[in-house]
């Protein structure tokens, strides 16, 4: 029998600053994600609604799985600038290299680890079907605050969750039963979009960083003006988060911001090809909202910063080879009032849909 210890200390040793153990098997609260589900509250992730009974069921990726090891990184780094007009807000998890490869390699040498101790083992990340935040709660790391995501004591809510499963019958924690959000209704309020429906419960549908990162069609009209300058991911709910003031500053170099990242100037994204976004993004969580995507959350943005400034660059995207792209930049158009640019465009356009959204544009910029 492998020491629980001896798997702790290994795990703080590879940078892991929470390490806790549950024992595989029926997961509490595993009827909420069901019930989430039903409501379709998943939006486009179909993967989610894929075959939930495995994401319920850790033993499904790991046969014979006893233990589920649970660990979290601290990705806290600096404080965010005062946004400009002008200028974009990222969430914090993509200002650096991408969480995923940076966690798999520690994972990858936990699990040797185990396997180095007669053990089978198999490292998930948030790509793999397991929910995490619940075995996290069950492995006592913490709990889900109102806004869903796990918040510790003594390290905020600023952690990247990973696991490892094993059939090594490890010695479990304590379970994070308690509840410290009390009262506190900070997050639900401060979502431009009520996109916590529920303390607890969010509709993705609703939510800016599925919105900017996984949602692939247009973004509702309705929520476009709430979005501000978010242009991938949001963090708001975090940011006001009351145990967050007791956040440490994260060792890792990789999770620093990179180059023009930290505040980034909106208007000069516009007009990337393909190949220079993923040259730009390479090795970054931001590839995940795609070219199209990512330019369709920045010409958002710059029809809510009220800057003329933006016009010639939007009406550039305008022409953009991703109809996606054009239609929010006709959107983006019409909020700033340049009736001029999208009169230009109507003749050429051939896109049903994006001439739907000039048309709208134009009734908007009367």
């Amino acid at each position: 029998m492998i020491p629980a210890e001896d798997v702790k200390i290994r795990a703080r040793e590879l940078g892991f600053e929470k390490v806790g153990i549950a024992r595989v098997g029926a997961l509490p609260r595993s009827d909420f994600f069901r019930s989430w589900l039903a409501s379709e509250f998943h939006g486009d992730m179909g993967y989610m609604a894929r075959d939930p009974d495995r994401r319920v069921d850790a033993a499904t990726s790991l046969p014979g799985a006893k233990s589920v090891v649970c660990v979290a990184k601290n990705y806290h780094t600096l404080a965010r600038p005062p946004a400009a007009a002008s200028t974009g807000v990222i969430s914090r998890y993509a200002w650096g290299e991408d969480y995923h490869q940076v966690l798999a390699d520690r994972l990858d040498a936990l699990k040797a680890y185990l396997e180095s101790r007669g053990a089978r083992a198999k490292r998930c990340v948030d790509t793999s079907p397991v929910l995490e935040k619940l075995w996290a709660r069950e492995a006592g790391l913490g709990w889900q605050g109102k806004h869903s995501n796990v918040i510790s004591k003594d390290l905020s809510s600023w952690l990247f969750l990973g696991e490892v499963l094993t059939d090594a019958e490890l010695a479990p924690d304590p379970p994070f039963r308690k509840d410290h959000c009390g009262t506190c209704a900070r997050c639900i309020d401060v979502c431009p979009t009520r996109a916590i429906v529920a303390p607890y419960v969010v509709d993705s549908r609703k939510c800016i960083a599925y919105l900017t990162i996984e949602h692939r069609g247009p973004i509702p009209r309705e929520l476009r003006p709430l979005m501000g300058n978010l242009i991938f991911g949001c963090d708001l709910c975090q940011d006001v988060c009351p145990w967050n003031k007791f956040a440490k500053v994260s060792p890792e170099a990789e999770f620093y911001p990179r180059d023009g990242l930290l505040a980034p100037k909106l208007a000069e994204f516009l007009g990337m090809t393909r190949e220079e976004f993923a040259r730009r993004f390479r090795g970054s969580p931001i590839r995940r909202a795609t070219r199209d995507g990512f330019l369709r959350n920045v010409c958002v943005a710059l029809g809510n910063s009220g800057d003329s400034r933006a016009v010639p660059a939007l009406a550039r995207a305008l022409e953009d080879e991703a109809p996606l792209v054009r239609r929010h930049a006709a959107w983006a158009l019409g909020r700033l009032g340049a009736r001029s640019e999208l009169e230009r465009r109507w003749p050429e356009e051939g896109d049903p849909r994006v001439r739907e959204e000039i048309q709208a544009a134009l009734t908007d910029a009367s």
